[in-house]
Protein backbone atom coordinates (compact mmCIF):
# COMPACT_ATOMS: atom_id res chain seq x y z
CA UNK A 1 0.00 0.00 0.00
CA UNK A 2 1.24 3.76 -0.86
CA UNK A 3 -0.74 6.49 0.30
CA UNK A 4 0.04 8.63 -2.40
CA UNK A 5 -1.57 6.02 -4.48
CA UNK A 6 -4.59 6.31 -2.02
CA UNK A 7 -4.61 10.19 -2.45
CA UNK A 8 -4.59 10.11 -5.98
CA UNK A 9 -7.78 8.02 -5.61
CA UNK A 10 -9.27 10.21 -3.18
CA UNK A 11 -8.80 12.97 -5.16
CA UNK A 12 -9.76 11.83 -8.78
CA UNK A 13 -13.42 10.50 -7.05
CA UNK A 14 -13.43 14.36 -5.53
CA UNK A 15 -13.44 15.49 -8.99
CA UNK A 16 -15.94 12.59 -10.22
CA UNK A 17 -18.34 13.49 -7.40
CA UNK A 18 -18.21 16.96 -8.53
CA UNK A 19 -19.04 16.57 -12.27
CA UNK A 20 -21.96 15.20 -11.67
CA UNK A 21 -23.33 17.02 -8.50
CA UNK A 22 -21.45 20.48 -8.97
CA UNK A 23 -21.87 22.55 -5.62
CA UNK A 24 -24.59 24.88 -7.23
CA UNK A 25 -26.53 21.67 -8.30
CA UNK A 26 -29.10 23.43 -5.49
CA UNK A 27 -30.54 23.07 -1.95
CA UNK A 28 -30.98 19.01 -2.64
CA UNK A 29 -27.66 16.45 -2.27
CA UNK A 30 -27.77 13.75 -4.62
CA UNK A 31 -27.97 10.90 -1.90
CA UNK A 32 -28.79 8.11 -4.00
CA UNK A 33 -26.76 8.80 -6.93
CA UNK A 34 -24.76 5.85 -7.23
CA UNK A 35 -20.47 6.09 -7.01
CA UNK A 36 -19.72 5.25 -10.66
CA UNK A 37 -16.88 2.08 -10.82
CA UNK A 38 -13.37 3.27 -9.93
CA UNK A 39 -10.84 4.20 -13.23
CA UNK A 40 -9.37 1.00 -12.05
CA UNK A 41 -10.22 -3.00 -11.76
CA UNK A 42 -8.31 -4.12 -8.09
CA UNK A 43 -10.54 -4.17 -5.35
CA UNK A 44 -8.44 -2.09 -3.09
CA UNK A 45 -8.79 1.14 -5.28
CA UNK A 46 -12.73 0.35 -5.78
CA UNK A 47 -12.87 0.01 -1.90
CA UNK A 48 -11.16 3.93 -1.43
CA UNK A 49 -13.23 5.09 -4.26
CA UNK A 50 -16.24 4.01 -2.28
CA UNK A 51 -15.07 5.64 0.82
CA UNK A 52 -13.96 9.19 -0.64
CA UNK A 53 -17.35 9.07 -2.68
CA UNK A 54 -19.15 8.77 1.15
CA UNK A 55 -17.34 11.31 2.35
CA UNK A 56 -18.27 13.57 -0.43
CA UNK A 57 -21.49 13.36 -0.09
CA UNK A 58 -21.49 14.07 3.51
CA UNK A 59 -19.54 16.91 3.11
CA UNK A 60 -22.36 18.41 1.30
CA UNK A 61 -24.65 17.55 3.95
CA UNK A 62 -22.93 19.18 6.22
CA UNK A 63 -23.21 22.34 3.99
CA UNK A 64 -27.08 21.65 3.20
CA UNK A 65 -28.01 21.64 7.25
CA UNK A 66 -26.03 24.75 8.32
CA UNK A 67 -28.26 26.83 5.68
CA UNK A 68 -30.29 29.18 7.73
CA UNK A 69 -33.01 28.87 5.54
CA UNK A 70 -33.56 24.99 5.47
CA UNK A 71 -37.31 24.21 6.90
CA UNK A 72 -37.31 22.00 10.39
CA UNK A 73 -38.45 19.38 8.37
CA UNK A 74 -35.70 19.21 5.73
CA UNK A 75 -33.39 19.96 8.21
CA UNK A 76 -34.51 16.74 10.45
CA UNK A 77 -34.68 14.78 7.12
CA UNK A 78 -30.97 15.88 6.31
CA UNK A 79 -29.75 15.15 9.70
CA UNK A 80 -31.28 11.81 9.42
CA UNK A 81 -29.04 10.83 6.70
CA UNK A 82 -25.63 12.20 8.02
CA UNK A 83 -26.28 9.41 10.55
CA UNK A 84 -26.42 7.20 8.15
CA UNK A 85 -23.63 8.31 6.10
CA UNK A 86 -21.87 8.70 8.96
CA UNK A 87 -22.09 5.31 9.96
CA UNK A 88 -21.49 4.40 6.50
CA UNK A 89 -18.04 5.98 6.49
CA UNK A 90 -17.15 4.33 9.81
CA UNK A 91 -18.29 0.96 8.17
CA UNK A 92 -16.33 1.69 5.04
CA UNK A 93 -13.27 2.79 7.55
CA UNK A 94 -13.46 -0.31 8.95
CA UNK A 95 -13.84 -2.80 6.05
CA UNK A 96 -10.75 -0.86 4.99
CA UNK A 97 -9.04 -1.98 8.48
CA UNK A 98 -10.20 -5.91 7.62
CA UNK A 99 -8.61 -5.64 4.22
CA UNK A 100 -5.53 -4.47 4.99
CA UNK A 101 -4.97 -6.38 7.74
CA UNK A 102 -5.63 -9.68 5.84
CA UNK A 103 -2.47 -8.50 3.73
CA UNK A 104 -0.63 -8.69 6.75
CA UNK A 105 -1.83 -12.13 8.14
CA UNK A 106 -0.53 -12.93 4.91
CA UNK A 107 2.86 -11.68 4.99
CA UNK A 108 5.81 -14.56 5.95
CA UNK A 109 6.63 -15.27 9.72
CA UNK A 110 9.70 -13.27 10.30
CA UNK A 111 12.42 -15.81 11.35
CA UNK A 112 13.34 -13.63 14.48
CA UNK A 113 10.47 -11.77 16.56
CA UNK A 114 11.07 -7.88 15.82
CA UNK A 115 11.99 -5.22 18.24
CA UNK A 116 8.25 -3.58 18.70
CA UNK A 117 9.01 0.42 18.37
CA UNK A 118 5.77 1.85 19.06
CA UNK A 119 1.90 0.89 19.84
CA UNK A 120 0.12 3.20 16.90
CA UNK A 121 -3.06 5.20 18.11
CA UNK A 122 -4.62 4.69 15.04
CA UNK A 123 -5.10 2.17 12.39
CA UNK A 124 -4.15 2.47 8.74
CA UNK A 125 -8.01 2.68 7.50
CA UNK A 126 -8.50 5.37 10.00
CA UNK A 127 -5.32 7.32 8.80
CA UNK A 128 -6.32 7.32 5.13
CA UNK A 129 -9.54 8.20 6.35
CA UNK A 130 -8.17 11.63 7.11
CA UNK A 131 -6.70 11.63 4.01
CA UNK A 132 -9.74 11.45 1.91
CA UNK A 133 -11.54 13.90 3.97
CA UNK A 134 -8.73 16.06 3.56
CA UNK A 135 -8.71 15.82 -0.58
CA UNK A 136 -11.99 17.12 0.28
CA UNK A 137 -10.74 20.09 2.05
CA UNK A 138 -8.03 20.98 -0.15
CA UNK A 139 -10.49 20.97 -3.47
CA UNK A 140 -13.33 23.57 -1.41
CA UNK A 141 -10.19 25.56 -0.09
CA UNK A 142 -8.69 25.79 -3.43
CA UNK A 143 -11.68 26.64 -4.81
CA UNK A 144 -12.39 29.27 -2.07
CA UNK A 145 -8.60 30.67 -3.01
CA UNK A 146 -9.77 31.29 -6.75
CA UNK A 147 -13.24 32.16 -6.29
CA UNK A 148 -14.06 35.45 -8.89
CA UNK A 149 -16.52 37.06 -6.65
CA UNK A 150 -14.68 36.98 -3.75
CA UNK A 151 -12.78 39.84 -2.25
CA UNK A 152 -8.83 40.22 -2.50
CA UNK A 153 -8.83 39.34 1.64
CA UNK A 154 -10.83 36.34 1.28
CA UNK A 155 -9.05 34.54 -1.36
CA UNK A 156 -5.70 35.53 0.57
CA UNK A 157 -6.63 34.39 3.43
CA UNK A 158 -8.18 31.79 1.87
CA UNK A 159 -4.61 30.71 -0.14
CA UNK A 160 -2.91 30.67 3.07
CA UNK A 161 -5.07 28.10 4.26
CA UNK A 162 -5.00 26.02 1.23
CA UNK A 163 -1.16 26.05 2.01
CA UNK A 164 -1.38 24.62 5.38
CA UNK A 165 -3.64 21.81 4.00
CA UNK A 166 -1.21 20.51 1.22
CA UNK A 167 1.63 20.48 3.92
CA UNK A 168 -0.66 18.50 6.01
CA UNK A 169 -1.24 16.32 3.36
CA UNK A 170 2.42 15.65 2.59
CA UNK A 171 3.17 14.73 6.06
CA UNK A 172 0.10 12.66 6.21
CA UNK A 173 1.22 10.68 3.73
CA UNK A 174 4.46 10.08 5.16
CA UNK A 175 3.26 9.02 7.99
CA UNK A 176 0.72 6.31 6.95
CA UNK A 177 4.00 4.93 4.55
CA UNK A 178 5.98 4.64 7.58
CA UNK A 179 3.39 3.34 9.47
CA UNK A 180 2.11 0.32 6.87
CA UNK A 181 6.18 -0.22 6.48
CA UNK A 182 6.25 -0.65 10.44
CA UNK A 183 3.40 -3.03 10.29
CA UNK A 184 4.31 -5.25 7.33
CA UNK A 185 7.89 -5.38 9.44
CA UNK A 186 6.66 -6.37 12.63
CA UNK A 187 8.02 -3.44 14.38
CA UNK A 188 4.49 -2.31 15.41
CA UNK A 189 1.32 -4.60 16.05
CA UNK A 190 -2.20 -3.81 14.35
CA UNK A 191 -4.41 -2.37 17.00
CA UNK A 192 -8.15 -1.87 15.88
CA UNK A 193 -9.73 0.72 18.11
CA UNK A 194 -13.35 0.12 16.47
CA UNK A 195 -15.81 2.78 16.96
CA UNK A 196 -18.26 0.43 18.28
CA UNK A 197 -21.03 3.20 17.43
CA UNK A 198 -24.34 3.08 20.12
CA UNK A 199 -26.39 6.38 18.93
CA UNK A 200 -27.66 4.12 15.72
CA UNK A 201 -28.11 0.68 16.89
CA UNK A 202 -31.62 0.37 18.58
CA UNK A 203 -30.67 -2.40 21.01
CA UNK A 204 -27.96 0.50 22.60
CA UNK A 205 -29.43 3.66 22.33
CA UNK A 206 -31.84 3.97 25.24
CA UNK A 207 -33.52 6.21 23.42
CA UNK A 208 -34.20 3.73 20.38
CA UNK A 209 -35.09 0.95 22.53
CA UNK A 210 -37.51 2.30 25.16
CA UNK A 211 -39.84 2.82 22.50
CA UNK A 212 -39.47 -0.88 22.11
CA UNK A 213 -40.81 -1.40 25.55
Amino acid sequence: MKANEAWGVFERAVVAYHGLVPDNSGPEVSWDFPAPAADATNDWTQLLWNKAWIDAVQWHAEDRIRDPHVAPTGALELKRRIDALNQQRTDAVEFLDDYLENILRALPVPSEPPTMRWLPTETPAWALDRLSILALKIYHMSAEANRSNADDEHRFRCQGKLEILVRQKAELIESIDALWHALCTQQAPYRRYQQMKMYNDPTTNPVLYRTLD
